[in-house]
């Protein structure tokens, strides 16, 4: 006894001081943090003052919002704790950079942005509009990637290093699949579905795509592909669709250093980076010691706050990002907390409307049918409530979207896929791999129904398989009360297809092809109200200690060893998508894993 009690004893000794040394090492890179970025501030011209410059580093990961960041203990260790930019951020930069009289012009410098298309093109567009202004755009790039590139294309000028390379290479994406890794983790699926193009159980039960997926993703890839075709060639006029297909298939552009791009009329001219404050200041007229360069993110902190804005008109932006599930998880739309804040909203007397910023690839049947019934109840207030789709808004991101007064999407979105799968994995053989035996015992024969632990009969197949068909129903029925369409017409458009937005407005399941902010001025002109603010959702507040929890939370890591003892030549990530997999609930509306970056 005395034993046992030295040991916890022991236990609760060490565990306090790994927290504390971990707690230590965390406020170190935090104060380490504060002292570089005042340092930075000291050294640096931190005001928007006369001749200033807005520098958008297009460089890393960009996010729809800014999100708490996430820190884990080799993070902190390797000090590789980044923030991901705000496409929300820099477009409300674009914006104040247009009206503010001391930014003469806006200085892209292209390292590489990783977006998807919908979410590069909506950035493109705010610089688009920054042109109204007069105001000169320069880019330079010492590689310019497809998706820097896309972006920069509307640049007055567009500089590139001449070892650099032009990285055109047209739209695809990889579809990953399983069933070989299932099959050495003795694991298999049994599949309910609806719809022919329902794909996104594919990867757990074919070794390859099949030919409905491969056909809509021809398309979809095709269509896409052709939109930013248009919109490169419609700002470089000495460019053609043609042309650029034509470097790509044929010259390989990607291979061929600066000089080249230039002469085919990609780039303006070809500089080493050294030269760009001289072109810039020469660009406004003004001398390179005038310049200062400024970040979005000191732009929009100066930005002065709009007069007469009425506290009590306010449009709600909703940001519904991430898979629809039921319960917790990070990057996520956990209908347990969204609900209640829909719920919030509709009752709070200040909110006169809502968009709903829908980039999600949908996910649980239940939690988007709860989401959809509050978003019923908001509109029940007499309050408008508007989508404004992102890069994805497929499934059951499609099912919280279609009851909404207007659908807005831009023209790179991906959406639709109507249709609803019930995945149920069997691990019999896992078990046996891991030398278990799982005795029943019950008083009714369903009792333990559905099992992990053994495979379904027909009869509980053919139950699954109504249950899915009664969701698939359901899904289609409010598709067409909320567009207004017969459900005849929503089934021919629905079996699971994904569709670009282009042609979704043309078969109606999209209103207008248009920008979160177009969505934001739809509800306020059928509020017929002005001096309006907006105020976003959900709200995130980031501390130290929130993520000290997950540093000492060892049980994911505990999994996925799990999993590399079953297979040892598997990948972690490979692993941890089996996870996610296998933690998900029996029925999804989730689109096929579609992944497209620029």
């Amino acid at each position: 006894m005395l034993r046992k009690f030295f040991l916890n004893a022991l236990s609760s000794f060490i565990g306090a001081w790994i927290a504390i040394v971990l707690f230590g090492a965390v406020c170190v890179v935090v104060a380490v943090g504060v002292i570089a970025k005042l340092g930075v501030a000291q050294t640096n011209n931190n005001q928007v003052s006369k001749d200033s410059v807005l520098t958008i580093d297009l460089q890393g990961e960009l996010d729809e919002i800014a999100m708490p960041v996430d820190f884990d203990y080799s993070s902190i260790i390797s000090g590789s704790i980044d923030k991901k930019q705000s496409l929300t951020e820099l477009i409300t930069a674009i914006g104040e950079a247009a009206e503010n009289k001391n930014i003469k012009a806006i200085y892209l410098k292209c390292n590489s942005i990783v977006a998807a298309p919908a979410t590069l093109n909506a950035l493109r567009n705010a610089l688009l509009d920054f042109k109204e202004s007069k105001k000169p755009i320069i880019a330079y790039g010492d590689m310019l990637a497809m998706g820097d590139y896309y972006i920069a294309s509307v640049a007055d000028k567009l500089y590139l290093n001449p070892g650099g390379a032009v990285g055109l290479k047209g739209l695809g994406g990889a579809t990953p699949f399983f069933k070989g890794l299932f099959d050495k983790l003795g694991v298999q699926f049994q599949v309910v579905k609806v719809g022919t193009y329902k794909s996104a159980v594919e990867p757990y039960i074919n070794e390859r795509m099949s030919e409905p997926a491969r056909a809509q993703l021809d398309t979809l890839y095709g269509n896409m592909w052709n939109v930013i075709l248009d919109g490169i060639c419609q700002q470089r006029s000495e460019l053609t669709s043609q042309r650029i297909d034509s470097l790509i298939n044929d010259d390989f552009i990607f291979l061929h250093q600066g000089e080249f791009a230039s002469r085919q009329g990609l780039v303006d001219a070809v500089v080493y980076e050294r030269s760009m404050d001289s072109i810039i200041a020469a660009a406004i007229n003004k001398k390179v010691d005038k310049l200062n360069f400024v970040s979005p993110s000191l732009l929009v902190s100066q930005e002065e706050l709009m007069s007469g804005i009425n506290p009590k008109k306010q449009i709600a932006v909703v940001y519904a990002s991430g898979e629809i599930v039921d319960g917790g998880g990070t990057n996520t739309i956990n209908y347990e907390k969204f609900v209640p804040l829909i719920t919030s909203l509709a009752e709070n007397e200040n909110i006169k409307g809502m968009v709903l910023r829908v980039n999600s690839p949908g996910g649980s049947v239940f939690g988007s049918e709860q989401i959809g019934e509050a978003l019923d109840y908001f509109q029940s207030k007499g309050k408008p409530m508007v989508v404004s789709m992102g890069d994805y808004a497929a499934s059951g991101g499609y099912w919280i979207s279609a009851g909404a007064d207007r659908i807005f999407a831009d023209p790179l979105t991906i959406t639709g896929s109507i249709g609803i799968f019930g995945l149920i994995p069997n691990v019999e053989g896992l078990i046996e791999k891991l030398g278990l035996n799982m005795e029943f015992v019950s008083t009714n024969p369903e009792a333990n129904f559905p099992s992990l632990f053994k495979p379904l009969n027909e009869k509980q197949l053919a139950g699954m398989q109504v249950m899915v068909e009664d969701g698939y129903n359901q899904f289609v029925a409010r598709v067409a009360n909320g567009r207004k369409m017969s459900e005849a017409k929503v089934r021919r458009i629905g079996e699971g297809r994904v569709w670009d937005a282009v042609t979704a407005m043309k078969i109606g399941l999209v209103d207008e092809l248009g920008s979160l902010e177009d969505a934001i001025d739809w509800v306020a002109k059928d509020l017929n109200i002005e001096n309006y603010g907006v105020s976003r959702y959900p709200r995130f507040n980031s501390r130290v200690w929130d993520f000290l929890p997950e540093i000492i939370n060892v049980q994911e890591k505990g999994k996925i060893e799990m999993g590399r003892l079953l297979a040892p030549q598997v990948s972690s990530v490979m692993v941890n998508k089996v996870i996610r997999v296998l933690e998900r609930k029996p029925v999804q509306a989730l689109m096929p894993e579609i992944k497209v970056v620029l």
